[in-house]
């Protein structure tokens, strides 16, 4: 899928990954005076006109408190470890969220996700004892045991079934009154993106799919995964709703979902523009 702007992609820092393998020349980058350190209330961020907030780094900080986001210009950009992991999102940072631009947004992902991750992996899994960042911030060792951790991402599916020009939508009981989104959910060990896409729509919708069409990507910091959308056919219409994850499912016709997505009111409401469900419903909808 190509001209479609997605949300927290389109990142325009150099990730610096020969830096990442050399301990002297991250010090050196992080002792620069130029060098930036991303502005975060926990894990908020500031920013005005679209833009991420940075200032200088305090000379305090250990660099095993810091993460290499990345470059631009020959600047090393940083992020320091946060106390605790994430506590979800706030509705400010949900309006904020709308404001970002493409590469701003992608930095703020990359770099939420990846403090929440220390957050979570203070602690060997292999051993128990407590491990140290390295790598500029992109992996954890065990000193008891010489086990290396690194950041996870977990794969979702995202997915619209299509059945005679409709749409298979759903929703949540945490969703807004009103919205509707794609079905998702996480793939399972040993299965590939086509067979998740299949279980997911039948196990929450109780629908059969066929061909399976991967549309397009996107990381989705909140915490950590990979969002994989797809569109399938399916074999009928007759929806068997699993009440624990799901409150309600509809078809929704091409043409009414062109509408909602052009701000005319109808049965439900979008999922917010800066989430890939909205894309692949735009995708859809043509």
């Amino acid at each position: 899928m190509t001209g479609t702007a997605i949300g927290f992609t389109g990142g325009v820092l150099d990730r610096g990954d020969a830096i990442r393998h050399d301990p002297a020349a991250f010090a050196a980058l992080r002792r620069d005076p130029a060098a930036r350190l991303l502005v975060l209330d926990g894990y908020e961020p500031a920013m005005a006109a679209g833009e991420l907030g940075w200032t200088a780094i305090d000379p305090g900080i250990a660099d095993g408190d810091l993460v290499l986001l990345g470059l631009r210009d020959g600047t090393g950009h940083f992020a320091r470890l946060a106390d605790g992991p994430a506590r979800g999102r706030s509705f400010e940072l949900i309006a904020a969220l709308h404001g970002l631009r493409a590469g701003e947004a992608a930095t703020y992902a990359a770099a939420r996700s990846v403090l929440d991750w220390h957050a979570r992996h203070r602690f060997c899994a292999n051993c128990g004892q407590a491990t140290a960042a390295f790598r500029a911030g992109w992996g954890r060792a065990c000193a008891a045991c010489s086990t290396e951790h690194f950041p996870r991402v977990d794969p979702v599916v995202i997915m619209i079934a299509e059945h005679d020009g409709r749409a298979l939508l759903g929703r949540q009981p945490a969703f807004p009154p009103g919205r509707y989104s794609a079905l998702a959910g996480f793939l399972e060990p040993g299965e590939s993106i086509e067979e998740a896409v299949a279980r997911e729509i039948g196990e929450e919708a109780g629908i059969a799919v066929t061909d399976v069409r991967y549309v397009a990507s996107q990381p989705w910091p909140f915490p950590s995964s990979l969002m994989i959308a797809c569109t399938a056919r399916a074999t009928d219409d007759e929806i068997v709703l699993d009440r624990n994850e799901l409150e309600d499912a509809i078809w929704v016709p091409r043409e009414v979902v062109r509408a909602v997505l052009a701000g005319e009111p109808g049965p439900f409401l979008p999922p917010p523009p800066y989430a890939i469900a909205y894309t692949l419903l735009t995708a859809w909808a043509g």
